[in-house]
């Protein structure tokens, strides 16, 4: 349909050529200006999409030249065609009541032309019941291409609108992706770096300690985003091996803080994608430990399968040291949190504790 429109000179031309072969054949004997008369007349259809009042008007007038010229008396089935084309291309671009005028202007032509030819061929009565019909069938025609158009609109806007939606969804993937390989290894390493710039005199050994756990873990986050690059250039799902929960004691390990970790039941039963929901929910409230909590503070993580619930809880103690080094927050850590509970239709909580410290608590609600 986009295409016809765009292209209507394709369907209009040999509409054109066909009507103008249509003469009858006794005025193949006329003067070649009489016969050049109803291509002038047909003429204006060719410009009927872009201008279909204009041509409908010009099309009734010269509809009214032919019934009243005595020699183009009997060419009335071309000139009845053109007519219904004029009204059909009214209805079907939305010109209902101009269409009404021209329907009435032809019906006063039909009723004319009977009155004053009729006597001379057949029953004036019979002539308008056998032409008219084609009239109400043009009517007809435009509107069901007129609906056929206004459908295939919606379905095109629709499809816009969901393409739109998708490429959003896709980009919020991508970030929350982007931020789960990136802000906790980052948080992990500056810290680090800045407890080795301190502790660099007074204990060589731990600053040793400190840079290990900054090269791995900064070699982790290359490997992830490098995996995640591949990915989204391929243009596919995620296949390769993702984080679980079997390597939550690696991740609080790698925090570089005073982290307790208490796992129970077993996670085996559990899908894949719900584990590595679970595990980015540990990832990212630790994240907000090293970014926010003091450096002496302690934390906790209680990880417990309790089908068909995984129930998760990080807290950190408020400390006494000074709080740590403000780190730049893109905001979206518990709005990440928040999409992966909703994905199992879990809850979420967070907020501060009485003692100065911090508790996230997450409810996941997983069927094996």
């Amino acid at each position: 349909m986009r295409w016809v429109r765009r292209h209507g000179w394709t369907v209009d031309l040999p509409l054109y050529a066909v009507f103008v072969f249509l003469a009858p054949t006794w005025a193949s004997e006329q003067p070649w200006v009489i016969r050049a008369i109803p291509m002038l007349f047909l003429l204006p259809l060719l410009v009927r999409r872009r201008f279909p009042r204009t041509v409908a008007v010009l099309t009734i007038a010269g509809a009214a030249a032919v019934y009243y010229t005595e020699i183009w008396a009997y060419d009335r089935g071309r000139t009845e065609l053109a007519m219904a084309v004029a009204l059909f291309t009214l209805v079907k671009l939305r010109h209902r009541w101009f269409a009404a005028a021209i329907a009435v202007a032809i019906l006063v032509l039909d009723v004319q032309w009977s009155t004053l030819w009729g006597p001379h061929t057949v029953n004036p009565v019979l002539t308008i019941v056998a032409i008219f019909p084609l009239h109400i069938a043009a009517w007809a025609l435009g509107e069901f291409f007129r609906a056929k158009e206004e459908l295939t609109a919606e379905e095109e806007k629709l499809a816009e609108a969901q393409s739109r939606a998708a490429v959003a969804e896709e980009r919020t993937r991508i970030a929350r992706e982007l931020h789960d390989v990136l802000a906790h290894s980052m948080s992990v390493i500056v810290l680090n770096a800045e407890g080795a710039k301190l502790a660099r005199h007074r204990d060589p050994a731990a600053v040793d300690r400190t840079l290990d756990t900054i090269v791995h873990t900064g070699r982790d986050a290359l490997a992830e985003l490098r995996l995640l690059l591949e990915v989204l250039h391929a243009g596919q799902a995620v296949r390769s091996p993702q984080p679980t929960l079997d390597e939550l004691r690696g991740l609080v390990e790698q925090s570089g803080r005073d982290v307790t970790l208490d796992v129970t039941g077993d996670p085996g039963t559990l899908p894949a994608s719900a584990a590595l929901q679970a595990y980015r929910i540990v990832q990212e409230a630790l994240t907000n430990m090293i970014k926010h909590a003091p450096a002496d503070a302690t934390g906790r993580v209680s990880v417990a399968f309790e089908p068909p619930e995984i129930r998760i809880e990080v807290t950190n103690t408020g400390g006494r040291a000074s709080p740590a080094p403000a780190l730049p927050s893109s905001g979206r850590g518990l709005t990440g949190m928040r999409q992966r509970v909703e994905m199992y239709h879990g809850e979420l909580s967070a907020g501060p504790l009485p003692d100065g410290g911090y508790r996230v608590h997450a409810s996941l609600l997983v069927r094996p």
